[in-house]
């Protein structure tokens, strides 16, 4: 298997996988080879960057380096109480008047900011119904959160 550095008549640069240079060429010429960005078949070999033709020798690539460790997946139970933490302190608390409040800003009676509070789903459907975008997110109070 093969790597070769592709660009798209738009020139979009991407990179393709074949069995062969042949393999490459003949596929091309069916009009199998697409760009991924713009669905063009117009596309053309580049040169790669590990392997470069200078004048009489080629500079051979070099030996591949150790790859860096993988980061860490975050605690999503962090990142849930960090959002947490951002939307209480970016956001205004209009309790159980979250519904009345939304439909105020939305038809523009109200200041338009950012509010939180509670509804029911039935009170969220009638929102989206009326063209109001909800967003539901469960947030937990500092001390209630495991």
């Amino acid at each position: 298997m093969i790597i070769i550095d592709l660009l798209c008549e738009q020139e979009h640069r991407f990179e393709g996988w074949f069995a062969s240079a042949e393999d490459f060429e003949r596929q091309n010429a069916q009009g199998l080879v697409q760009c991924p960005v713009c669905d063009s078949s117009g596309v053309r070999r580049v040169p790669s960057a590990s392997y470069i033709a200078t004048g009489a020798a080629a500079v051979a690539p070099s030996q591949p380096k150790a790859a860096a460790p993988a980061p860490s997946m975050p605690d999503p139970a962090q990142l849930l109480q960090q959002l947490g933490e951002v939307l209480m302190a970016h956001s205004e608390d209009v309790g159980a008047q979250f519904a009345e409040e939304a439909r105020r800003i939305h038809y523009e009676e109200a200041p338009a900011r950012p509010i939180r509070g509670q509804a029911s789903q039935d009170e969220c459907d009638a929102l989206e119904d009326e063209g109001i975008s909800v967003l539901r997110i469960p947030v937990k109070k500092p001390e209630t959160l495991n």
